[in-house]
């Protein structure tokens, strides 16, 4: 199924890892997508994951950090947010595959009877459906290379199928079609004072187990290799000299492409894929982002309130996010991670000295108090606010409660009891019993009242953003909020549910039901975000003058 008038033929990158996971596997994929991209060529990056879920859909943020959705309503791992970040193309349902997947898949064909009979095994039905799925965003014709980031560690048993169909397109698509990148550590022993290449010897060995040889070898270090150890590393291993990367620690994942591009990774890669390409990378407007970051001439501080901010990977997007809206004003954006649960007593305590407050998006009851003190802190002392989801929802029980005068407003996820549901189900959610994959997820439109502040943001009526939730708004209630001085200024134009809403007598005070972090990137800062950072600065300025 090639694209109508544009059919490349593409060539497939594998990543793998080795000694340890968390080596950042997502970062290194993603800024060798970027030097390619930089070069002219158009890349996209899948991950597959050898869990047994079908998606982290259901996960808690604790097991495997935020649940990133694409504009396809596919709830994916988060390195498909780095993905995008970085490449500024969005991903798709096709980006995700998990062990789950790959087996409903398989098991679901079985029961219709589609392999007539046959014993259904790992090798061929598990490792053919897999070659299925990577090969699927390459036959559409859009891409020069496609990346598979394959999670886990080498000589996990959850991820030698992935590597068995891997080792079996090498030779399905022929010599100089795929190629092995290998990402492992080099630790540094401070008793010993030096570097050790065994962890690495041992994962290459291991791979080579598995019938791969890496023809690339990227090592994580928190010192320089010397150029003798890349050589013994090289002999050791079967590769070449040139083809072992340094990838020393960065000061931000956004440096990374930098780092690589020194160690002219993606050189070694258009070399060995037999790619003809002449063209330097351009990083212009990289570069120009990365000087911005390292260089603002202010800063100020934002509380983020959620109930999972002991593990920061919980709020990726939104902390990537402060980071790009705080590149757009040339601000670094300090970010105070406040519990929600902490938020339910101490709320003058947690919350004071804040430029900005942003309550987060979640899910249960857990934290919920601490979420509204939060909010009505913010609406009593002027400081500018943004409440995303849940966050948003939690702006509208607060105003319920304490302006509108029903006291015992509430959503009816939190309380089925309220006599005042002001945040209820779906209707098309009311019978749905099933956990995974039912919620209202993926991009809608949102049509934006002229003269609002939210027009003022976004400079146009007509706005897409992605969603993940069950409860709404509960359109009731409406009349009584408008009385009231909450203004609703983003409707779903098919639907008329309830997408963003803003206090037009506050510096800044917006609530919305979408998730607009999942878009924000490098080149394109969600425009959310951007005026929310503006509003905390000039919120903070005062503050900065008399100080001084």
């Amino acid at each position: 199924m090639s694209g109508k008038g544009n059919n490349k033929k593409a060539k497939y990158i594998f990543v793998t890892g080795g000694v340890t996971s968390s080596l950042g596997k997502g970062i290194i994929a993603s800024s060798l997508a970027k030097l390619l991209q930089a070069r002219g060529l158009t890349c996209t990056i899948q991950k597959f994951d050898p869990y047994i879920n079908i998606d982290p859909g259901t996960l808690n943020p604790y097991e495997h950090g935020e649940c990133y959705v694409t504009n396809d309503g596919a709830e994916t791992d988060l390195d498909l947010g780095h993905y995008e970040r970085f490449l500024n193309t969005p991903t798709s349902q096709a980006n995700n595959i998990t062990t789950g997947r790959v087996y409903h898949n398989v098991i679901t064909k079985e029961r219709k009877g589609d392999y007539l009979g046959k014993t259904v095994q790992v090798v061929p039905h598990i490792t053919d459906e897999i070659k299925r799925n990577i090969l699927i965003l390459g036959e559409t014709g859009k891409f020069d290379i496609v990346i598979t980031e394959i999670g886990g560690c080498v000589g996990d048993i959850e991820s030698l199928p992935f590597i068995e169909a891997a080792r079996q397109l090498k030779w399905d698509l022929g010599e100089k079609n795929t190629l092995f990148i290998h990402l492992t550590l080099i630790p540094y022993l401070a008793s010993a004072g030096e570097l050790k290449t065994k962890p690495t010897q041992h994962s290459v060995k291991q791979l080579s187990e598995s019938g791969i040889q890496p023809d690339i070898l990227v090592c994580r270090t928190e010192h320089p290799i010397p150029q003798e150890m890349k050589r013994k590393i090289g002999l050791f291993c079967n590769v070449s000299e040139q083809d072992v990367i340094e990838a020393r620690d960065a000061e931000t994942i956004y440096d990374v492409p930098m780092l690589m591009k020194e160690e002219r990774l993606d050189s070694r890669v258009l070399y060995k894929l037999d790619i003809y390409n002449d063209k330097d990378s351009n990083l212009a407007a990289w570069s120009k982002f990365l000087d911005k970051l390292k260089n603002p001439k202010f800063e100020i501080t934002v509380g983020l309130v959620g109930k999972y901010v002991e593990l920061k990977d919980s709020y990726k997007s939104i902390a990537e996010a402060f980071i790009h809206a705080g590149v757009a004003n040339e601000i670094k954006v300090n970010v105070k991670w406040i519990s929600s649960e902490t938020a339910e007593e101490n709320i003058e305590e947690s919350l004071a000295g804040l430029d900005g407050i942003l309550v987060a998006p979640g899910f249960g009851e857990r934290g919920i108090q601490g979420k509204i003190n939060a909010v009505k802190y913010a609406r009593e002392n002027n400081i500018p606010f943004l409440g995303i989801c849940l966050g948003m929802q939690c702006a509208v029980i607060e105003f319920a409660r304490n302006v509108v005068g029903l006291e015992d407003a509430h959503s009816f996820e939190m309380n089925p009891e309220t006599p005042f549901p002001v945040i209820d189900l779906m209707h098309s959610q009311k019978d749905v019993s099933e956990k995974g994959g039912t919620m209202r997820l993926g991009a809608y439109p949102c049509k934006i009242e002229k003269g609002t502040n939210a027009f003022k943001i976004y400079g146009k009526s007509l706005i897409q953003e992605r969603h993940r939730h069950r409860y709404e708004f509960n359109n009731d209630y409406l009349d009584q909020f408008h009385q009231a001085g909450m203004i609703t200024s983003g409707i779903n134009p098919d639907t008329n549910l309830v997408e963003i809403v803003e206090l037009p007598n506050h510096p800044f005070f917006v609530g919305v039901q979408f998730h607009p972090e999942y878009k924000s990137t490098v080149e394109a800062p969600s425009p959310l975000f951007v005026q929310f950072i503006k509003a905390a600065y000039q919120h903070a300025v005062p503050f900065i003058k008399n100080s001084k």
